[in-house]
């Protein structure tokens, strides 16, 4: 299979992941997206091994590493700003908690994964930006005239 082949079923996978979570909210069955997303990696993963005209070179492995190495620096201190903020916010309730509330009062809990789904996406972007900006820094979009 070709590269941009390879990202086109990358993509379709990840839409039907996005309607399966919905799905899986709606039924109120989170057993359904975790085993949804456990097999659309490995058929990512498996369409990858697949793939025909990946090149991999020092100069590739050297932008994957400076990219990663720079997303985890700057995504660390965006979680620890966020988590400095919530402990906070969490310290300034009450310390004893506060008698029961009827199951329709309690904050919507699900909010929380929408918050760690926030910051997958963010390290996505910021290892793709990190990655476009380290091959153009090294060359890799550069063609080879001979």
């Amino acid at each position: 299979m070709k590269r941009n082949v390879f990202y086109v079923f990358a993509g379709i996978v990840a839409l039907l992941e996005v309607g399966l979570l919905w799905f899986a909210i709606d039924l109120n069955n989170a057993l359904l997206i975790q085993a949804g997303l456990v097999v659309g990696i490995i058929l990512v993963y498996l369409a990858r091994r697949t793939v025909s005209d990946v090149i991999e070179d020092e100069r590739s492995t050297l932008i994957s590493q400076k990219s990663a190495l720079r997303t985890l620096e700057i995504f660390w201190v965006i979680f620890f700003l966020i988590s400095m903020g919530s402990v906070v916010i969490g310290f300034n309730r009450p310390f004893f908690p506060p008698p029961p509330l009827p199951p329709t009062s309690y904050p919507h809990i699900g909010i929380f994964g929408f918050f760690q789904l926030a910051f997958l996406c963010l390290m996505i972007f910021l290892y793709v930006g990190f990655k476009i900006y380290f091959a153009r820094k090294y060359g890799e979009f550069e063609t080879d005239e001979e």
